[in-house]
C-alpha cells in the first residue's frame, strides 16, 4: 500500500491525512476517503465543519479541566453532581468510562497524564496544585484517586497523598485489581460501577 500509485494528488494528500490517525492504517484510510467521496457533499462539508469546530472553539474546563463547551463543564455546572466528593483521573477517556457506570454522582479533576521521569514529565507538568487548591478552598470531603496502578501511576498517587494529608479530608482508592488509567476504557462497567462505591481508604489499598 505504501507504494501504490495514486490517479489525483487530492486523493493520496487526504489519504494521507487520515492515516496519521491512531490506528487508521493506509488501506482504512484509503477506504474512508473514498467513502466520503461517496457521500452528498453536504455530508462532507458537515463532517469537516465539525472537526474545524471542535479544534477552534474548544475549551477546558476551569474547574476539572475536562473539554468543554464553555468555561465550566456540564458535570461541574450540574447542582445534582455531590461537590464535596471528587475522582482524580490521568485523562478524559477515564471521565467518560467512569461516566458509563452510572455509579458516580461525584465531581472530577483531570490531572493531564501521569508523573513519568522518562518522559520528562513531573508534577509541575500536571493539574496538581489546581487539585490542592480546589480540596482547600471547595469543601471537598473526599478526593478519590482513581489512577493506574503501574509504577508512574502508584508514584503519582503517592505525591498527591503526601500533598492532601495535611488537609485533613478523606482520601480513599478504587479497589486493586480493577483496570483503570490506560485500560480503564475497557473495563466491565458492572465491575468499575463496583469498585468505585467500594473504595478503600488510599493508606489502606497497599497493606
Amino acid at each position: 500500500m505504501s507504494h501504490q500509485q495514486f490517479s489525483s494528488s487530492l486523493l493520496e494528500n487526504a489519504v494521507n491525512e487520515f492515516a496519521k490517525l491512531p490506528g487508521i492504517g493506509r488501506k482504512t484510510a484509503l477506504r474512508l476517503v473514498l467513502h466520503l467521496l461517496k457521500q452528498p457533499e453536504s455530508v462532507t462539508e458537515s463532517f469537516s465543519n465539525s472537526i474545524l469546530q471542535l479544534r477552534k472553539e474548544i475549551v477546558y474546563c476551569k474547574v476539572c479541566h475536562n473539554i468543554s463547551d464553555t468555561e465550566i463543564c456540564r458535570i461541574c455546572a450540574n447542582p445534582s453532581r455531590d461537590k464535596m466528593t471528587v475522582c482524580v483521573v490521568e485523562n478524559i477517556k477515564d471521565v467518560m468510562s467512569i461516566e458509563n457506570t452510572q455509579q458516580f454522582r461525584g465531581l472530577y479533576h483531570v490531572l493531564g497524564g501521569i508523573i513519568s521521569p522518562m518522559d520528562g514529565i513531573g508534577p509541575k507538568h500536571l493539574e496538581i496544585e489546581s487539585l490542592v487548591t480546589r480540596a482547600q478552598n471547595d469543601g471537598v470531603k473526599e478526593v478519590i484517586l482513581a489512577l493506574s496502578t503501574t509504577m508512574e501511576g502508584d508514584t503519582t498517587s503517592f505525591y498527591i497523598f503526601r500533598k492532601l494529608d495535611p488537609l485533613n479530608i478523606r482520601i480513599t482508592t478504587i479497589a486493586r485489581g480493577v483496570a483503570i488509567g490506560d485500560e480503564l476504557e475497557y473495563a466491565d462497567e458492572v465491575t468499575l460501577g463496583r469498585s468505585i462505591l467500594n473504595r478503600v481508604e488510599f493508606s489502606n489499598s497497599f497493606k
